[in-house]
C-alpha cells in the first residue's frame, strides 16, 4: 500500500508540474502574441533608430532616439560626453546616417536635438498632456519580418524623481541605455524612456514630451558636436571684457555679480550655463546664516518640500583652481565640492555656486584656523575678516571665481530665512533667471 501511495503521489506531482509548465508556456505564448501585434505602429516604427556616439574612432555609447521633425531627432544628451561624431541606423533599414550636428540641449532633462544627414522620416506625434496613473504605455521593438513588437505597460506615477519631473512606468526596456519613445493608447509619444537602478532595483522612467516640445521650440542653428565639449578659447576673456557683468534675478530682488579673469575656466563655464538658461528656476537650496547662500543644483527646479536636494549637477566637475591672494571675504562667489573623503582631488561641482554672507572673526579665531588648516592669513585678510567679515575657514581649499558688485542686501535677506535641519529654506526662494549685462 505504501508503494502504491508513493506512486500516486509522484504521479500527482508530475501532473501538477506539467500543468504549471503548460500554464507558463501559455502565458509566455500569449505575451509574445501580444508583443507581435502591430496595432497600427508599423509606420511609426520608421521614426525610431539606434545611435552610436564616438570620440574620433572610439565608440563611446549606444542607445536609441527618434525623429520629432523630418530631419531632426531627439535622444539622450548623456550619450554625447566627449563625443565628436555620431551615426544612426533607422529601425526599418540597415543603412547608417551621420549626425551633422545639434540644435539645442537640456542638461537637466538629459535631452539633445540632433540633425540627421541624408534621411528624412515621418516624425512621431508628441503628446501635449500628462498621462494619469494606470494609463496604458507602449514602446516598440525593432521590426522583424514586417512585424512590429509592441510592449505594453502602465503609468505608475508622475512626479519629481531623480531630480526631474518623470513618469515611472511598468515597461521593462530590452536595452538599459534607453532613448526609446513611449506612446499612449492613441499612438502619441509621451516621452523618452531610460532605465536606472534605484535602491538596488531597475526601474523605467520617461522624460515627458512637454520638455521635448519646449526644446524644439527653442532650437537654434546647427552646431558641430565638437562644440558640446569644446574647451574655453583665448577669445573668451576678450568677449567677457565686453560685458558689464551678470544679474542674478531672485524672488527677493536682484544681485549683480562680476566674474574673475583669474579663474577663466570657472568664468567661462558659468557664462556657458547662463546662456543655456541652466540656472532658471533653481532654488537657493542651502542657506547658513553667518556663512553663505548656495544655488545651482539641477535637482531643485522641480523639487517638492520633502525632496532631498543638492546632489545633482550638470554631468561634470571642474578641477580646483586655488589662486593665491583670493580669499573668502564677504561677497565673494565660490564653487562648492564634495568633502575630501569622497573627492581627493578637490574637484568642484560643475554648476553650484555660493555667495559668502559671512560673519566677523577675531584674532583668536583666526589664529586657531591657521593652526587647523595650515594656512596663513595676510595682514590685509585679517583686517577684512575682523571688520567686514567672511568665511576664512574655506581659504586655500575652495575655488573663488567672482564677487558681488551690487545687491548684498538681497543675499543677506536670503541668509536670514528660516531653514529646516538640512539648511534648506522652509520658503522656496528661486533664481528666476541670470542675465548677461551687455
Amino acid at each position: 500500500m505504501r508503494n502504491i501511495k508513493n506512486i500516486v503521489w509522484i504521479v500527482c506531482i508530475f501532473l501538477i508540474s506539467c500543468s504549471s509548465s503548460n500554464n507558463k508556456k501559455a502565458q509566455k505564448s500569449a505575451e509574445v502574441e501580444k508583443e507581435q501585434s502591430t496595432t497600427g505602429f508599423a509606420e511609426i516604427s520608421s521614426a525610431i533608430f539606434t545611435i552610436e556616439t564616438f570620440e574620433n574612432n572610439r565608440i563611446l555609447e549606444n542607445g536609441m532616439g527618434f525623429f520629432i521633425a523630418p530631419d531632426i531627432a531627439v535622444t539622450r544628451l548623456s550619450y554625447f560626453q566627449s563625443a565628436n561624431k555620431a551615426v544612426i541606423e533607422p529601425f526599418d533599414e540597415n543603412n547608417k546616417y551621420q549626425v551633422s550636428g545639434f540644435l539645442g540641449f537640456d542638461r537637466i532633462n538629459d535631452l539633445i536635438l540632433i540633425k540627421i544627414e541624408g534621411v528624412q522620416r515621418t516624425p512621431v506625434v508628441l503628446s501635449d498632456s500628462i498621462l494619469p496613473e494606470k494609463e496604458k504605455t507602449i514602446y516598440l521593438g525593432k521590426p522583424t519580418t514586417n512585424v512590429v513588437p509592441v510592449h505594453e505597460g502602465t503609468v505608475l506615477s508622475y512626479s519629481n524623481m531623480l531630480g526631474a519631473k518623470l513618469y515611472k512606468i511598468t515597461n521593462q526596456l530590452r536595452s538599459k541605455s534607453g532613448g526609446n519613445p513611449v506612446f499612449d493608447s492613441n499612438r502619441k509619444c509621451i516621452g523618452l524612456a531610460f532605465m536606472q537602478i534605484v535602491d538596488f532595483d531597475t526601474h523605467t522612467y520617461v522624460i515627458p514630451s512637454i520638455f521635448i516640445s519646449d526644446l524644439l521650440k527653442k532650437a537654434g542653428n546647427v552646431q558641430p558636436l565638437s562644440e558640446l565639449n569644446s574647451p574655453a578659447t583665448d577669445n573668451s576673456a576678450l568677449a567677457y571684457n565686453k560685458i558689464k557683468g551678470l544679474l542674478i534675478e531672485t524672488d527677493l530682488g536682484n544681485i549683480r555679480i562680476k566674474l574673475s579673469d583669474k579663474t577663466p575656466q570657472y568664468r567661462d563655464n558659468f557664462i556657458k550655463l547662463v546662456r543655456e538658461n541652466y540656472f532658471d528656476d533653481l532654488l537657493f537650496h542651502r542657506v547658513i546664516k553667518g556663512f553663505c547662500v548656495q544655488s545651482g543644483a539641477a535637482d531643485t527646479r522641480y523639487a517638492t518640500a520633502d525632496d532631498v536636494v543638492g546632489w545633482k549637477g550638470p554631468g561634470y566637475t571642474l578641477p580646483a583652481h586655488i589662486v593665491p591672494g583670493m580669499y573668502h571675504k564677504r561677497g565673494v562667489i565660490g564653487s562648492p565640492r564634495k568633502p575630501d573623503t569622497e573627492n581627493m582631488r578637490k574637484r568642484s561641482d560643475g554648476s553650484q555656486f555660493y555667495i559668502v554672507t559671512g560673519r566677523i572673526y577675531n584674532d583668536i579665531e583666526l589664529d586657531e584656523l591657521e593652526k587647523e588648516n595650515n594656512h596663513t592669513f595676510t595682514e590685509e585678510q585679517r583686517n577684512v575678516y575682523k571688520t567686514i567679515g567672511g568665511a576664512p575657514h574655506l581659504d586655500g581649499t575652495y575655488t573663488i571665481f567672482g564677487e558681488v558688485a551690487e545687491g548684498m542686501e538681497i543675499a543677506d535677506q536670503i541668509s536670514n530665512l528660516e531653514v529646516s535641519s538640512d539648511f534648506r529654506p522652509k520658503k522656496d526662494i528661486r533664481v528666476k533667471k541670470i542675465r548677461i549685462l551687455e
